[in-house]
């Protein structure tokens, strides 16, 4: 079972390519058209990439992957070592691993030779749900998460599911949170859908989880389409993808990065807020913000953390990008499905409302 989705912006045209056990058929075929491929592994793939029985012909970058990687250090670093191995206009990088490398692995990608093509091949469902769609990319600074970057969109994505039955059941948890942020935002039937079918992806089962993907990408791909650069400041935005994201993020920024939570854990927790805001201020029905929560603790995702409202928390929300003018920019949702931007709260009321 195979599925293709094509996403065609003002700069660019390529493809999102679905298929299970595809990995090492889509690594002959990507180097047999372009032979100065040089590749970006994550180490905790580097076995399944080495199974590959060209990779010695390829130059590789193998590096250990976490979200401290998006740095200027490590982006200097790897360019360094691209730039010796004689990469050119005409060279084609390719990022295998999770979120934190492709959005390094773009960034370089767009600023190398101001741009070589980019194919992307992510491993974990958090990166092949959401990071690696869209062009998004960027690095890490104290200010906050993503702060620096660049829209730079793929020539290429290859999604095999098969490839999750590598990760830890908190690192699948991680990206089915983005999966069900996804149906939140735009889609009740997929939300209905997936509280039958969730236990089924935990399980790896190929139809479903193939499916869970496909679904979730098309939403995001509805989004970038409408509003690639998000600058629009409306419900087709861009930023309706950050429902739960604000906090999320600050908390990422609170606990500098490191495994206390993971992303998908941290936008759970937000999410959480949002939805509590939106039912405070009357946009959402308890029965609608219950229904949220309860999917979340069914999967066991966090609703809550002890520093969740700690000050620097509400520092770091000063900061996030989606911020114009010193005003505050907040996804909100008035039904399960339905997600729209609010820019009239303060960090006042947002503290008065959900304590």
């Amino acid at each position: 079972m195979n599925k293709k989705i094509n996403i065609k912006t003002k700069e660019k045209s390529y493809s999102i390519e679905i298929e299970n056990n595809s990995f090492h058929k889509k690594l002959e075929k990507i180097t047999s058209i372009k032979k100065n491929t040089v590749f970006i592994v994550d180490n905790k793939v580097l076995k399944i990439f080495k199974k590959f029985k060209n990779y010695k012909k390829f130059n590789h970058i193998s590096i250990n992957c976490s979200e401290k990687i998006k740095s200027f250090k490590i982006y200097e670093n790897i360019t360094q070592k691209l730039l010796k191995l004689g990469i050119d206009r005409s060279s084609q990088i390719v990022a295998i691993g999770g979120g934190t490398l492709g959005d390094l692995s773009g960034f370089i990608a767009s600023t190398v030779m101001r741009g070589v093509d980019l194919i992307l091949i992510p491993t974990t469902l958090l990166s092949q749900v959401d990071s690696s769609i869209g062009g998004k990319n960027g690095i890490n600074t104290k200010y906050g998460k993503n702060l620096v970057g660049t829209f730079y969109q793929p020539k290429l994505v290859i999604i095999d599911p098969s490839l999750l039955k590598t990760l830890p059941v908190r690192e699948l948890r991680s990206g089915y949170a983005e999966i069900v942020k996804h149906s939140i935002i735009n889609d009740k039937k997929f939300f209905n859908w997936l509280e039958k079918n969730s236990k089924f992806i935990f399980d790896l089962q190929p139809k479903i989880l193939l499916e869970a993907i496909y679904k979730s990408i098309i939403i995001k791909r509805k989004f970038v389409l409408k509003d690639e650069k998000e600058k629009l400041r409306n419900n087709y935005s861009r930023a309706i993808l950050n429902f739960g994201h604000t906090f999320g993020h600050a908390l990422e920024t609170y606990y500098n990065y490191n495994k206390k939570l993971t992303h998908g854990e941290a936008i759970s927790i937000g999410m959480t807020i949002s939805a509590k805001i939106s039912y405070k201020l009357n946009y959402l029905s308890y029965q609608n913000y219950e229904k949220i929560i309860s999917h979340l603790n069914n999967n066991n995702l966090p609703t809550f953390d002890k520093n969740m409202y700690n000050k620097n928390i509400f520092l770091n929300i000063k900061k996030d990008k989606k911020n114009l003018n010193g005003v505050i920019n907040f996804v909100l949702i008035n039904k399960i499905g339905n997600a729209f931007l609010i820019n009239n709260l303060n960090l006042k009321n947002i503290k008065k409302i959900i304590k």
